[in-house]
């Protein structure tokens, strides 16, 4: 009972972490293009995630006449689901679950996310949405290669797939190989669909791209799905590379949050500041720089493991 209680207690804090993060983004954005952010709405903007979660969960959920009814319905819904199962492995005491291959477990749910886009794509019978499905399926399939290279890495140094243990340990991964950082970084980018690597959403090319035909309720479950991946992603950033540290060591919680603050704030930030890439450019990234230096990396860390 305690376990059911504690699991849907986190899940109601990751919603509201979703609901006022696009508050955060929101003001960000505006700041950095020097113009006014939403702070009209109550005190500050304060109650502005809920009027747009009333206004959209209102919204007419149209359709498309040749969709597919099920799959169109139901692939937001999957997507919603699979990031509220990624936030089973959030490491602390009170909630979630004790994972000892914890990290298999992220990659197997995050492979599932890519099902589910490709689903929205397909059902809604357009050729935007269907361009913008098979781009999220070459970019998130090729950008796992590297990143199950990159998370191993840590794996290798915790001795561990549990990110508790990593929790607990907190070493700074990041600093052994910095580089391992910055391509780590990227790869959350394309693993979100975020911009500067927006492709399966490219506006100036394929409208909105997989959620072009969606509205209402639909456009809501893929947008918190969204949000609520960028969090966790900022989460397991901080865990494996950047040293959180324990949950029993005074003031670790606030330290613990500042850097998944920032993490998430450099999303927004790399938004306001590049331009969307090429594509083809993308691929050669992950095929010709992350994928050979990420097994190289890796291949030298087991081998220091071994003799050293």
């Amino acid at each position: 009972m305690w376990g059911a209680v504690s699991i849907i207690f986190s899940m109601i804090c990751v919603l509201l972490a979703v609901a006022f993060f696009t508050l955060f983004e929101r003001k960000v954005l505006g700041y950095m293009a020097l113009r006014k952010g939403p702070n009209k709405v109550s005190l500050m903007g304060l109650l502005l995630p809920f009027a747009d979660a009333i206004k959209l969960f209102t919204k007419e959920f149209n359709m498309p006449m040749k969709a597919n009814f099920l799959v169109f319905i139901g692939a937001p819904a999957v997507n919603f689901f699979l990031m509220l199962l990624l936030w089973l492995l959030f490491p602390i005491f009170f909630a979630g679950q004790a994972f000892f291959l914890g990290l298999i477990f992220f990659l197997c749910v995050s492979s599932l996310a890519v099902y589910a886009l490709m689903a929205a794509g397909w059902s809604s019978n357009s050729k935007y949405t269907f361009l913008g499905a098979l781009r999220s399926i070459a970019q998130t399939i090729s950008y796992e290669v590297s990143m199950v290279f990159i998370l191993l890495f840590s794996v290798v140094i915790f001795s561990s797939f549990d990110l508790s243990t990593m929790l607990s340990k907190s070493v700074w991964v990041v600093v052994l190989f910095l580089p391992l950082g910055f391509m780590w970084g990227l790869t959350c980018l394309a693993e979100t669909n975020r911009a500067p690597l927006d492709f399966a959403e490219g506006e100036s090319e394929l409208v909105s791209g997989f959620n072009v035909e969606y509205s209402g309720g639909g456009f809501t479950l893929v947008f918190m799905a969204e949000y609520g991946s960028i969090l966790f992603l900022s989460m397991v950033t901080s865990v494996l590379f950047f040293g959180a540290s324990s949950f029993g060591l005074g003031g670790a919680v606030e330290l613990m949050t500042m850097k998944v603050l920032f993490f998430s704030l450099c999303f927004i930030w790399l938004r306001a500041a590049y331009p969307r890439v090429r594509y083809d450019a993308l691929m050669d990234v992950t095929w010709k720089i992350f994928l050979p230096v990420s097994i190289s990396v890796l291949f030298i860390s087991m081998m220091m493991k071994v003799y050293i």
